[in-house]
């Protein structure tokens, strides 16, 4: 608990966790494990135990830049940061997972070889997946497996799901431009205004139109801006949103789609667009026999009315990268308390602690029912 606050009150931005990867590499040494930084320094893979078998765990160290709203003794002390996805519970978590293991391979107890995984720049667009991977995170892995807060989801709760269990995470940014002009003649330029307003309006719409409805693609637009006077109509707009996609194909094909459409809809308006698609994070698409390896060791760790069948979450998550390689899962951790659900990435989030305590039980029954039953033969995930 002093871990994850101390976290909590030190929050570090995507790509630059140094603080806090330095903080994750003395608790392993101080348990005679032997962490590796990465290059860059903000982040961690341990080794524990022995075998050619390995399995991956991973956590998140990055805060979101959302100001800390909570009347706390561990709020964030850094202005406009905070730890609003859990990120902090989520290597806490594998802190504690990594310091049982320890344990367990001292005695001699550990029938494999686990990796600990503390990524950076989860919110990032450019996620700390890839590196991770690339610095030997899946060397010799036959799984990977993982945690993540879930608000909706009473503490000491566990959410399981096979198959699609969160969306792949674009980013789209939209720059329109036409000659600009009086409000009081839009028929002599372009009323830019209009455009904007089409292409918030009718894009999304017409996506849901030209794709399978059973893809579960959705695109929202975050921000919208044009003009600087009641009266004028302005030479620039801009538009940013996020596209939210299940299916694994639906993905591969949305840079072009969406683009397009968006191009069609300003082009009916007379006005000039700019589109920039930025690739995220691929789906989470949870492995058949990962899932159920995971359920079964949510039963034993926390109990058979703990688990339930966790709903799709359309969020991106980069977790979705590690288990394009390796089967896996990632799980939902119950944080909801006593009181009202305060959804993540809001400032005033906040968990029920002792979801540490159930993540840590979680993991651990996890990876030992892995290994204590043949998985080697496990297929890819579900498409």
């Amino acid at each position: 608990m002093a871990v994850r606050r101390h976290l909590h009150a030190h929050p570090e931005p995507s790509h630059q966790e140094f603080e806090t990867a330095a903080l994750v590499a003395r608790e392993l040494e101080a348990a005679g494990l032997q962490p590796r930084l990465l290059p860059r320094g903000n982040g961690v893979l341990c080794e524990v135990g022995e075998g050619d078998r390995v399995i991956a765990l991973r956590a998140d160290l990055d805060a979101l830049p959302v100001a800390d709203l909570k009347d706390v003794d561990y709020r964030s002390t850094v202005p406009g940061l905070a730890h609003a996805c859990g990120h902090d519970v989520h290597t806490t978590v594998l802190l504690g997972v990594g310091l049982a293991l320890a344990e367990l391979a001292g005695r001699g107890a550990l029938p494999g070889r686990v990796r600990l995984l503390f990524q950076p720049a989860e919110e990032s667009p450019t996620s700390g997946a890839p590196e991770m991977i690339s610095a030997g995170g899946l060397k010799d892995a036959v799984a990977a497996f993982g945690v993540h807060c879930a608000p909706h989801l009473p503490v000491g709760v566990a959410g399981v799901r096979s198959g699609q269990a969160a969306a792949a995470a674009d980013r789209v940014e939209v720059a329109l431009t036409g000659p600009g002009g009086h409000t009081a003649r839009p028929h002599l330029t372009v009323d830019l205004v209009h455009a904007l307003g089409r292409v918030i309006v009718n894009v999304p719409s017409l996506l849901h139109r030209r794709t399978d409805p059973r893809a579960g693609i959705s695109l929202m637009w975050g921000t919208g801006q044009a003009g600087h006077v009641y009266n004028a109509i302005p030479v620039e707009g801009r538009l940013s949103g996020s596209v939210h996609i299940l299916n694994r194909e639906a993905w591969s094909e949305a840079p072009e789609l969406v683009t397009s459409l968006i191009r069609e809809v300003a082009a009916a308006t007379g006005a000039r667009a700019e589109v920039r698609y930025q690739r995220g994070v691929p789906p989470v698409v949870n492995d058949r026999g990962a899932a159920h390896a995971a359920t079964a060791a949510a039963v034993s760790a926390l109990g058979p009315d703990r688990v339930v069948e966790d709903q799709v979450n359309l969020a991106g998550n980069g977790f979705g990268y590690y288990l394009e390689h390796v089967p896996g899962a990632l799980i939902q951790l119950g944080t909801a308390g006593p009181g009202p659900v305060v959804d993540v990435h809001r400032g005033d989030f906040d968990v029920d602690e002792r979801a540490i305590e159930a993540g840590v039980r979680l993991m651990l029954h996890t990876v030992l029912a892995w290994f204590a039953d043949d998985h080697a033969e496990v297929g890819r995930r579900p498409q």
